[in-house]
């Protein structure tokens, strides 16, 4: 697939965003807690269900709020916003649409090539996750 810029990135439908952000994001947690030391895949998956699921990346969202420059917060903001017909399973309403929020901003990232400040974004991910598993940084 060929490069998108980020204006093109950002012209696609939040929802499509947030489709693509959310299996980069999830291969983002898989590949952290691989390296954690986990080896367990049953353990793996527990751990990186707890990581991935609407209520983290919800409050991920919030810590994202004052991180972010204009143009990253309005794709964020565009993602959480979005129309959908789908019911959360196991979250509200709004830890489900901040979550589509987080994925959005990540599949317009991951699209439009910006692989430092995914790294960048990543980071304060990794470093929430490890500081909640108790983790030394």
């Amino acid at each position: 697939m060929k490069e998108m810029s980020w204006q093109e990135a950002v012209n696609l439908p939040s929802l499509t965003l947030a489709y693509i952000g959310d299996g980069v994001y999830e291969l983002a947690v898989r590949r952290y807690l691989l390296g954690s030391g986990i080896k367990k895949a049953d353990e793996l998956h527990k751990a990186a269900v707890k990581y991935v699921k609407a209520t983290f990346q919800s409050d991920f969202y919030q810590l994202l709020l004052d991180e972010l420059p204009e143009e990253e917060l309005a794709v964020m903001k565009r993602g959480r916003n979005a129309k959908t017909s789908r019911q959360p399973k196991s979250s509200g309403v709004a830890a489900y649409h901040n979550a589509t929020g987080v994925e959005a901003l990540v599949g317009a990232l991951w699209l439009s090539g910006n692989q430092q400040r995914l790294d960048a974004i990543f980071c304060l991910l990794f470093e929430r996750i490890g500081n909640e598993r108790g983790e030394d940084q």
